[in-house]
């Protein structure tokens, strides 16, 4: 990974993850979301170990190391997911992958309160452009009083899943910044996403028994190899070089992506309110996460 330009790991994440959360939806409609969610991560992690042991590079490490793949592996891929497979039962794809547009806001936040990362007001205001935009995109949605309430719950769920998803992006920053490995530490951490999956499943009593028909078991290829184990490490990469806050600008396009997938795929309609709410989203994203002004004027006196 280390040879590949960060253009084309974004590209690969934006491409990939744009149509992961409609691949979902063909799960969630028959099985828990939470075995889902183990049987993805269980598979993709079996995979990134299996293929370590077989090419002799090292895959054993001890308990600290454990601990942290532990906190990475929950946040970033175990209850995170649990929450958006739900947001997914009651929301069209694209709404819950719209809602990440606050993940460039909440990594940098995070970043700067516990690494000191720099944070500039225009950051911050561009963040809130976003959320706004985000705002507007839900907006029509709770105007249907029938589905409202089924809304709001997955409004919570997505919530949610943006909070827990931006914790485990600074565990992984920090992970790098003690020098773990990537590949361990990805095959790892989603092992221990999928047994905390299985935990809450048990938890909540969800039947263990894996359906039978074959679009869940095409989604979960492709969302196991495809969508975890290939894009995870493009998007950990891009978190080493770039930093948690700067690599949310993934979340920019990803979620225009993804609502056009739901535009021909679920037969999403928006209004034009979402419209300018999912413009205004990506305008903020993109302006809190560009280079400073004082920056590029003196790269321009430089000249």
């Amino acid at each position: 990974m280390t040879r590949v330009p960060t253009a084309a790991l974004f590209a690969v994440c934006v491409i990939v993850w744009s149509t992961t959360w409609y691949a979902i939806t063909w799960q969630v409609d028959t099985a828990a979301p939470e075995v889902g969610v183990a049987a993805r991560f269980g598979l993709a992690g079996a995979v990134v170990l299996v293929a370590l042991a077989l090419r002799g590079l090292p895959w054993r490490c001890g308990p600290r190391e454990h601990a942290r793949f532990a906190l990475q592996g929950v946040l970033l891929y175990g209850i995170s997911y649990v929450a958006v497979y739900h947001a997914e039962t009651l929301l069209v794809s694209g709404l819950v992958a719209v809602g990440y547009s606050a993940s460039p806001l909440l990594g940098g936040l995070g970043s700067h309160w516990l690494f000191g990362t720099p944070l500039t007001r225009r950051f911050v205001a561009g963040g809130l452009l976003g959320l706004a935009g985000v705002a507007l995109i839900f907006w029509p949605e709770f105007g249907h009083a029938a589905a409202a309430a089924g809304t709001a719950a997955g409004v919570a769920w997505t919530t949610a899943a943006v909070l827990l998803s931006a914790g485990g992006a600074l565990a992984a920053s920090r992970n790098r910044s003690h020098g773990l490995p990537l590949w361990p530490t990805l095959g790892w951490g989603m092992v221990y996403g999928a047994l905390s999956a299985l935990l809450c499943a048990a938890l909540l009593g969800r039947s263990f028994a894996l359906p039978a028909a074959p679009s869940w078991w095409l989604a979960l290829g492709y969302l196991a190899i495809v969508g975890s184990v290939l894009t995870f490490a493009c998007y950990l990469t891009i978190v080493d070089r770039l930093g948690a806050g700067a690599s949310g600008t993934i979340g920019v396009m990803t979620p225009l992506l993804a609502l056009v997938v739901s535009l021909l795929l679920e037969g999403y309609r928006p209004q034009w309110i979402s419209l300018a709410g999912a413009l205004l989203a990506a305008w903020g994203n993109v302006w809190m996460l560009r280079p400073a002004a004082p920056l590029r004027a003196a790269a321009a006196a430089a000249e």
